[in-house]
């Protein structure tokens, strides 16, 4: 226990192989930021304004948004200022709280997305029963378990890790606080936080994979079924866009968290780290817009009536 040291801050060792053009990569972020807030702010406002997207598979959509924008908020200022003042550090509480929101916030949208895939399984496999099994009581109850779940998890290991001991490595190998590099510096018993981090893998990583798989096999089983090909492409563009995020958020989650740790540098997982949490956020909003012409219709008619008022 003596060996043992009080906690008062993090070094962040993520950019520290940067020695030059800290102002540039601050500038970088700081347009990657604002892409992903006027992206999916745009999003939930069209969905809001346009009486044609008042639809489950548009709620859940602005729900990721909505997501989006907090997952972003959650790790992008903190490196901005670290940037700026070139100074890479998190003190002990607000490493706590970064890691929780970050958590809860990437479990949310695990499930958020099978709860997409899930929709879009109703609409093609089950079209007559279709209101029905998303009705809007069935999306808010959706939507209010897979927050409240992914904030549940998240209570778990944030409690586990505040009890956590560090032997004078206050290094973390990362450009944001997170649990797996957390416990790589930490000393002491680690077993709990390891067993329930290998249990919540199953349930908020892999069983909503699953469900997404299961839901997608169903669907290209519909989708081969239908005789035109009019038709085969009009059922499969209704769920190009899901795919498209689906495969970022997994691929990266994936290769970004079950990875082996030896044989990568600092600078690759920096790297990983920046597009699980950064791009892919950045990206979702524009992956949506560009793909769907709903969202672009609602666009054109909002710029229109602003362009009339003007």
């Amino acid at each position: 226990i003596s060996n043992w040291t009080q906690v008062t801050e993090f070094v962040l060792l993520g950019f520290s192989g940067i020695t030059h053009g800290q102002t540039y990569l601050f500038l970088v972020f700081l347009v990657i930021y604002l892409v992903t807030l006027l992206g999916n702010l745009t999003i939930v406002g069209l969905i809001l304004l346009d009486p044609h997207l008042h639809s489950p598979m548009y709620f859940f959509l602005s729900h990721l948004s909505c997501m989006d924008v907090c997952y972003s908020s959650v790790t992008v200022p903190s490196i901005l200022a670290n940037l700026l003042r070139r100074r890479h550090a998190i003190s002990y509480h607000p490493c706590l709280v970064q890691m929780f929101f970050l958590m809860a916030f990437s479990g949310s949208e695990c499930w958020l997305l099978a709860a997409m895939a899930y929709d879009r399984y109703a609409a093609i496999c089950q079209p007559l029963r279709y209101s029905h099994l998303m009705s809007p009581r069935v999306c808010v109850q959706l939507a209010t378990t897979i927050w409240v779940s992914g904030f549940l998890d998240s209570v778990v290991h944030a409690a586990l890790a505040s009890n956590l001991h560090f032997c004078g490595a206050f290094q973390i190998h990362h450009i944001f606080c997170d649990l797996p590099p957390l416990l790589k510096i930490a000393c002491g018993n680690k077993s709990l936080n390891e067993i329930v981090i290998q249990v919540a893998t199953i349930f908020v990583g892999l069983s909503p994979f699953l469900v997404v798989v299961v839901s997608y096999v169903y669907i290209l089983a519909s989708i081969l079924r239908i005789r035109s090909n009019t038709g085969r492409r009009k059922a499969f563009s209704t769920c190009t866009s899901h795919m498209i995020v689906v495969v970022l958020y997994f691929g990266n989650g994936l290769v970004n968290y079950y990875r082996p740790s030896a044989g990568y540098s600092l600078e690759i997982d920096t790297l990983l780290s920046t597009m699980y949490c950064i791009i892919t956020p950045m990206l979702n909003p524009l992956i949506y817009s560009l793909r769907n012409k709903e969202v672009k219709g609602a666009l054109r008619k909002v710029l229109e009536s602003q362009r009339k008022t003007v």
